[in-house]
């Protein structure tokens, strides 16, 4: 399919062809009808990708100072690395379309293949012939309502936002403050209120429109003093409420507002303005201002849009999906005039053309819409380079699973350079990341569907690094299907899947050798090597200390069915590396946790976890989120033979034995990745092994599941093998 993308690194714009995206459980798949081109926040993204990095700089310092954080902590390459890689990631433009549901998830209940829907979001409602949208992000078009009427709802819903929170009535003096797109929708939903209307805006040509749409006054700014224009329109007494909905890094709307609107009235800001409020005549007029956001309550809460997790009615009347309803259903109903704001359409596959018009301005739009083929036919694998008929048997035919950040980093990189690699096909779940990883690092193919890569002979092996909650599933099908198979941490999320994933193992290698390995790559990290050499084989005292950081509980990482929460998805690192360096099988779990008494922090996020080991060793894995984030994630100290090693953030290790003193300096952070990704494909490659023994992962994971059952009883839990 087709899908319009812009590189943040080059701002590249272009019509890529990508694979299809894949239904989730909670949402559906959407095929594009029309969408509407959001031409102010659309080129504010366009002319920020095309700044040089300076620019981009200068125009993100908040960015800069989280990159200077990082580089603190970790070094300058790995920032360097990782920061050139979110950059050069495709950005998906759009977020306001209309199409027909062709694919629906398990999850969802009230929607099925054949309706027309109104789509929102930045990364859902895309640009594309096709798009993945979640069920909260979704509403019923009307029958009296078309696909390009329908294509407006998501911009319309910021505008009806910020009109809900004016809480206007009947005969209200207001201003909208910048006629644009949303203005002109806020004007006709204001009007619909009963509210007397005057628009502010630079060009004449909005005025007149504005007046078309209902609106009784305008104001050309700079050819008329708006002060005394709309002193003139309140017979003296100043504007009820002024909403701002023009885009403008300058601070003189907000001036503005503050000199036109009356004594204790309200200033909406809708549109991305400057923000810089004069404290004097806000202070002596005591106005209240209110910062709209975006479409309605639920957006940027990932329980919501992602989760599918619904506010409740009778406590949030009006929320994302409510105000998508309330704008289609005001269009059923003639209260709201889109066609008047269409100035352009475009076929789809002329969409650069309409970009050319936004980025050069050179005739005057407002509405721009692109419509789309819904009979196309669209192809599940993209082949980036062509079938090779003949494969060396001594190559490791891979086949991906994921590629988000981490991945693209820590994984397919050092699988490229591998000379006894061949890859072959990228699956992730959408078709942009796809085809971008896939092309950058030479797959031979991508799509969004993994029987793709289950299925196809050429390969032996698969990695898979998706979200927690798929790695059960996923490593199962893989190895029915008799592969190797590499999965990121954790293996999987319950004692459940744990045990399904421990019978898979044992049926798979009945046939051949089939390795299976998970992505505890600390063991590997070359100071860690040069720790365990130091140590002694006698029993040992081990004290792992991991400042990881506040994260929020509404992350996905906190959802038991989704990350598992930190004690599964990340503890695992820390208790895999203990039992590495103890040499012995653990045999106790014993766990507290912090009370912590803020609705913000997870109590099983700040764990002590004690493991003991069969001849003597101890490990306590002490785990939180409340420390300050500047300081060291990881410490580890080791005490043992008449010696102390102190392992810091894998930058430093100091080794104090028998009255010498030994320090280890890195100015970058190795943390075993490359190490692991090397030794895996040797091991499989040679003998259908894993470079950790499978004992030790199941043995891993049972830690961490003993752990949680110690928090829940309050008793040391005995681990049985």
């Amino acid at each position: 399919m087709k899908q319009i993308l812009q590189t943040l690194k080059s701002g590249n714009l272009t019509l890529a062809t990508v694979p299809p995206p894949t239904v989730l459980p909670g949402g559906v798949l959407v095929r594009t009808a029309a969408s509407l081109i959001s031409a102010g926040t659309e080129k504010m993204l366009i002319d920020l990708a095309q700044k040089s990095l300076i620019g981009k700089a200068q125009a993100r310092p908040d960015l800069v100072r989280q990159v200077l954080a990082k580089a603190k902590k970790e070094g300058w390459q790995n920032t360097f690395h990782n920061v050139m890689s979110k950059m050069e990631k495709p950005m998906p433009l759009g977020y306001s379309a209309a199409g027909i549901i062709e694919a629906v998830g398990s999850e969802v209940t009230h929607l099925k293949v054949g309706d027309r829907v109104a789509i929102a979001g930045a990364g859902y409602a895309n640009h594309a012939e096709i798009n993945y949208v979640p069920k909260n992000l979704t509403a019923v078009i009307p029958q009296e309502v078309t696909f390009e009427e329908a294509a407006y709802s998501t911009v319309a819903s910021i505008a009806l936002q910020g009109v809900r929170l004016t809480h206007p009535e009947l005969g209200d003096n207001t201003v909208v403050s910048g006629l644009g797109l949303i203005g002109l929708i806020t004007v006709q939903l204001l009007k619909a209120n009963g509210c007397r209307v005057i628009g502010l805006d630079l060009d004449s040509s909005k005025i007149e429109l504005g007046r078309k749409l209902g609106m009784d006054e305008g104001v050309v700014i700079k050819a008329e003093d708006p002060v005394q224009a709309i002193d003139r329109f309140t017979r003296g007494r100043g504007a009820d409420h002024t909403l701002i909905t023009a885009a403008t890094k300058g601070n003189e709307p907000i001036e503005l507002a503050g000199e036109i609107t009356r004594r204790k009235g309200q200033v909406i800001v809708v549109g991305a303005v400057g923000m810089h409020i004069p404290r004097d005549v806000y202070y002596k007029k005591e106005l209240e201002v209110k910062i709209s956001m975006s479409y309605g309550p639920g957006r940027y809460d990932m329980a919501y849009e992602e989760g599918g997790i619904d506010y409740p009615y009778d406590y949030v009347r009006w929320t994302e999906q409510r105000n998508l309803e309330s704008i289609l259903e005001l269009v059923a109903q003639k209260r709201l005039d889109f066609q008047s704001l269409t100035t352009h359409q475009f076929d789809f596959d002329e969409a650069m053309e309409a970009y050319g018009l936004v980025q050069t301005a050179k005739e005057p739009y407002v509405g721009i819409i692109l419509n789309y083929d819904t009979s196309k036919e669209h192809e599940a694998v993209l082949r980036i380079k062509p079938t090779v008929e003949h494969r060396s048997k001594e190559e490791l035919g891979i086949g991906f699973v994921g590629a988000g950040n981490y991945a693209a980093l820590h994984l397919i990189p050092h699988l490229e350079k591998e000379a006894t690699v061949r890859l072959e096909g990228l699956v992730t779940a959408t078709g942009i990341n796809a085809q971008q990883k896939a092309d950058k690092f030479g797959f031979a193919y991508c799509t969004t569907e993994l029987e793709a890569i289950i299925k196809d002979a050429s390969i032996d092996t698969i990695f898979i690094a998706t979200r927690h909650s798929s790695h059960a599933d996923f490593t199962i099908r893989a190895l029915n299907a008799g592969k190797h198979v590499f999965v990121e941490k954790p293996m999987v999320v319950t004692p459940e899947q744990l045990e399904a994933v421990f019978e898979a193992y044992q049926q798979a290698n009945q046939q051949a050798p089939v390795g299976l390995m998970v992505g505890l790559n600390r063991r590997f990290a070359p100071m860690v090597l040069q720790l365990k050499a130091s140590l002694a084989d006698t029993a040992k005292q081990m004290i792992y200390r991991v400042n990881s950081g506040h994260i929020p509980t509404t992350s996905w990482l906190h959802a038991p069915e989704e990350g598992g929460g930190m004690l599964i998805g990340e503890m695992c690192h820390f208790v895999d590396l203990m039992q590495y360096l103890a040499e012995d099988r653990p045999v106790k779990v014993h766990a507290n946790a912090l009370s912590v008494q803020n609705q913000a922090v997870s109590d099983l996020d700040n764990l002590v976890i004690t493991i003991s080991f069969e001849k003597g060793s101890v490990g306590v894995l002490c785990y939180n989120t409340v420390g300050d984030k500047t300081a060291s994630k990881e410490r580890l100290e080791i005490y043992g033979n008449n010696t102390v090693s102190v392992l810091d953030d894998f930058r430093t290790l100091d080794i104090t034995q028998n009255g010498k003193h030994q320090r280890t300096k890195a100015a970058n952070q190795d943390k075993g990745q490359t190490q692991q990704v090397l030794e895996t494909v040797q091991a499989f490659r040679k003998n259908g092994t894993a470079p950790i023994p499978a004992s030790e992962l199941f043995a891993g994971m049972r830690i961490i599941f003993a752990a949680h059952e110690s928090l829940m009883s309050g008793q040391t839990v005995e681990l049985s093998y």
